[in-house]
């Protein structure tokens, strides 16, 4: 174990120990966030009304000592309320651009399926590029930049889907689900002590959070691993009778990245095929569109995700290890 590793994986259980104050019962998912925060990637949390979406993101921001605004999406929000405008100075006689709520380290977008798909579209261009056009002009986000939104269930009142090409620039996807009896018992006890969000402080700083996003990046990830990343992302793309959309080969660099956070995170310095199991259903389920036939037998994204790792051979298999 190198010593920077050794590092990040402290810093990584601090941040995940913090959170879990708040979201009890969900040590996975909240890993699975911070996995993502230290991926550089943005996170998409979806699941019904009172699960606590909206408390993990601001559990997530509350842990990191970094600016973060929060955004109500609404029917009737515009695009410019999130990036900002060009508005006129009387005293300087120039116009000038007023930044959106969009210029933070981490930006909650809460219930963003509730916006309209005009509005939904104006992060695109941030998500991706970590910048924005406003009148012909671009305007850097600050470093590190994550945007954690949450969503409820698609057939639920009032929401739009997210176009395809949204949904693809989130690194993951998670769904909470409901708690065991044991971990809603420790949330009736939490808020009868007062234990909230807001009593959370800070276990790290911006700053550190792209140091040791960086440290990740030494994982060293054999050729065979990643021709296995890339022959699982590529065979959604081959079955067409049960899949309208496959991965993307932003879905293989997403896998990437989140494979190598998570070895960091035990201190390893290689990745193994176990990491690619372990995140391949968050990672990648959220990017196919299943075909009208397979939604009707009710079969879901994660379970065509766990077909795919059963047909496609894992390094393992292949060397024989």
């Amino acid at each position: 174990m190198s010593a920077e590793l050794d590092i990040f994986a402290t810093a990584f259980s601090d941040v995940v120990t913090n959170v879990e104050r708040v979201i009890r019962g969900k040590r996975e998912a909240i890993e699975l966030a911070v996995i993502c925060l230290f991926a550089e990637g943005h996170l998409l949390v979806e699941d019904v009304p009172g699960l606590g979406k909206t408390t993990l993101a601001r559990s997530l921001a509350a842990s990191v000592n970094a600016s973060s605004h929060r955004i109500q999406f609404t029917p009737d929000l515009l695009p410019s309320d999130i990036t900002g405008t060009t508005v006129y100075n009387q005293r300087l006689g120039e116009f000038g651009f007023r930044p959106g709520p969009v210029f933070a380290n981490l930006v909650i977008g809460d219930e963003i399926n509730r916006a309209s798909p005009k509005t939904q579209s104006a992060l695109l261009e941030v998500m991706e590029e970590r910048y924005v056009t406003v009148d012909g002009t671009r305007y850097p986000v600050p470093l590190p930049f994550m945007v954690v939104a949450t969503q409820n269930p698609v057939d639920m009142d009032g929401t739009y889907a997210l176009p395809e090409a949204q949904v693809d620039r989130f690194l993951m996807r998670l769904r909470l689900g409901y708690p065991s009896t044991e971990a809603e018992l420790e949330i009736l006890e939490s808020r009868q002590v007062g234990r909230r969000v807001e009593d959370l402080s800070p276990v790290m700083r911006a700053e550190d959070v792209v140091t040791h996003s960086e440290r990740t990046l030494s994982v060293h990830v054999a050729p065979a691993l990643r021709r296995y990343i890339v022959d699982l992302v590529a065979s959604t793309r081959r079955i067409p009778d049960v899949l309208r959309l496959g991965g993307s080969p932003r879905g293989s660099v997403a896998l990437l990245r989140a494979v190598q956070v998570r070895a960091a995170s035990t201190g390893r310095e290689f990745a193994t095929p176990d990491d690619v199991k372990a995140l391949a259903a968050p990672v990648l389920a959220h990017r196919l569109v299943l075909s009208p036939e397979t939604e009707l037998k009710r079969v879901t994204a994660e379970d065509v995700v766990a077909e795919v790792l059963r047909a496609v051979p894992s390094p393992r298999r292949l060397i024989g290890v």
